[in-house]
């Protein structure tokens, strides 16, 4: 939609994620990402940690059950969403503040200091294959009746002539 704010945020999970589902029996899943950025400082030659932005990010349906049988806490993550308008909270000791949140589009553990195996999940519903190739989108084709070579040439044909 127009006028969205699409963020990326790379940062680690404070929790483990939290799956709940609607009355209607959607999936959602919520987890908080936080984010600190490290500058260099040159006078004393280390590094030094800013102060960690906490967002909290929520996905939906097929996205939320995977998030929550694949991440845990402490992961270190890459997500990228539709940010929300912050809304605004009293703590605990009467301070004001104000939470970020965002709606996630893509989350992934990043692969800068571990390793991860990918399960690819068959799609659920329809009645289309699912193979190896993440590109495979067409459904499987029958051959052509007529044994016309040219209306489906992924076919072999009767023989292996030019048909003109």
């Amino acid at each position: 939609m127009a006028g969205e704010l699409n963020v990326t945020i790379v940062g680690n999970l404070a929790d483990d994620p939290e799956l709940r589902y609607t009355q209607g029996g959607v999936a959602v899943v919520s987890v908080r990402v936080g984010s600190t950025p490290r500058t260099f400082n040159r006078q004393t030659n280390t590094w030094d940690d800013g102060e960690t932005v906490w967002v909290r990010c929520t996905a939906w349906r097929e996205l939320a059950e995977n998030v929550s049988q694949s991440l845990t806490k402490g992961a270190r993550v890459i997500v990228t969403g539709r940010l929300k308008a912050p809304s605004a909270y009293q703590s605990a000791a009467g301070e004001a503040r104000a939470s970020l949140e965002l709606e996630i589009d893509e989350i992934g553990a990043s692969l800068r200091y571990a390793t991860a195996a990918i399960t690819r999940r068959a799609r659920e519903g329809g009645d289309r294959a699912v193979s190896d190739s993440p590109w495979n989108d067409a459904a499987p084709t029958a051959p052509a009746k007529g044994g016309d070579a040219w209306a489906n040439p992924g076919t072999a044909a009767a023989g292996d002539e030019t048909p003109f």
